[in-house]
């Protein structure tokens, strides 16, 4: 017995000194695009993946929806307030609601109703109103932001479960730079990673918290911002130490210098890649599952570039134009960009 506890020890050792398989990146080189959804009144530029892989969406029309991707089933409706054309930009959900934000003066926060309906649960007015992104840490606790009002950021906060939802005073914020906020582009200023939490600013800064929002610091980063119509666009964390962000200028969407950072110290430094080499200027960039970190989608109207070595150089796989993309697994993601809603498919 004690001869076979020892070799049953030498066993287990030996397994656990075995060297973990290396990651080898993919090496995409063509991506299918399927339609499955199609409105040519639509702009569509939030879409977020519930727990249970059905995909949902908020526009402009007032329209939103859900799409049971086992099923190939979509639900659509419209959501009216008064005679206001409303326009959807941010989009969350925790494991039993579904939020939607509205951006421009009221600002209009929708959570799921019990009667089947939506329900209003914030509202605000203002000259200078314009909320841009929206997420969840948890199932009671969850983020917006939108652009400076009174020299901060607009940040609300709600701790249960999206029922009522407090903005933060500018006491409790930075000071933000002359008319500093964040890109309405595809709902991904803000990322979250457990407790932690960044938001990209069009002044080029990264908003930080390691406390659920509770305090706050600046991060300067090199990214481009010298016009209003540069900054950071998107950004996201493989995990809390590995990042990347993207932006540009929409109005010069070819310059592709300074548009593309990535840190891999949790954000406390930002670092110039693939400088003066395309994508130019993109709207959303992800991270791909599974990926180690290796692997990016980047996503804009000029098109779909991918990445297997942490943003160091890119591939343009396509020129189909989307404003945002959210992935389903390692090869499958969802795309939304003018008048529809696509399925993306990887291919090596």
């Amino acid at each position: 017995m004690k001869h076979f506890l020892y070799f049953l020890g030498v066993f287990v050792f030996l397994l656990s000194c075995e060297k973990k398989e290396k990651f080898i990146p993919r090496d995409f080189k063509t991506v299918d695009v399927e339609t499955i959804y199609s409105d040519s009144l639509l702009s569509i530029r939030a879409i977020d993946i519930l727990n249970d892989g059905s995909l949902v969406f908020a526009a402009n029309e007032g329209t939103f929806g859900l799409y049971d991707h086992k099923k190939e089933l979509w639900q659509t409706s419209v959501q009216t307030y008064d005679t206001l054309n409303l326009h959807f930009r941010a989009v969350a959900h925790t494991a039993t609601d579904f939020f939607m934000l509205s951006i421009d003066t009221p600002a209009l926060l929708y959570k799921t109703g019990n009667n089947g309906k939506m329900e209003l649960v914030y509202k605000e007015e203002g000259k200078d109103v314009f909320y841009d992104a929206m997420l969840f840490w948890d199932d009671k606790e969850g983020i917006a932001v939108g652009d400076s009002m009174n020299g901060c950021l607009s940040i609300l906060i709600t701790r249960d479960g999206g029922t009522t939802w407090k903005k933060m005073s500018c006491a409790n914020l930075p000071k933000a730079d002359n008319a500093e906020g964040a890109f309405a582009a595809s709902n991904t200023n803000i990322k979250i990673i457990e407790n932690k939490t960044w938001i990209a600013t069009t002044s080029g800064h990264i908003y930080y918290s390691a406390d659920k929002g509770n305090t706050w610091n600046i991060i300067n980063t090199p990214i481009v911002k010298d016009k209003d119509t540069e900054g950071i666009y998107s950004i996201d964390f493989y995990n809390d130490l590995i990042g990347f962000a993207i932006g540009g200028d929409y109005t010069h969407p070819d310059n592709n210098s300074a548009n593309k950072i990535k840190t891999i110290d949790g954000g406390k430094t930002w670092q110039l890649v693939a400088e003066n080499q395309n994508p130019g200027y993109r709207s959303c960039v992800q991270f791909i599952p599974n990926s180690e970190g290796k692997e990016l989608v980047a996503v804009g109207f000029k098109g779909i570039d991918f990445s297997n070595d942490s943003g160091d150089s890119w591939r343009h796989l396509s020129d189909e134009p989307f404003y945002t993309i959210r992935f389903l697994n390692d090869s499958t993601a969802f795309a939304a960009g003018s008048k529809r809603i696509s399925k993306l498919t990887f291919r090596k």
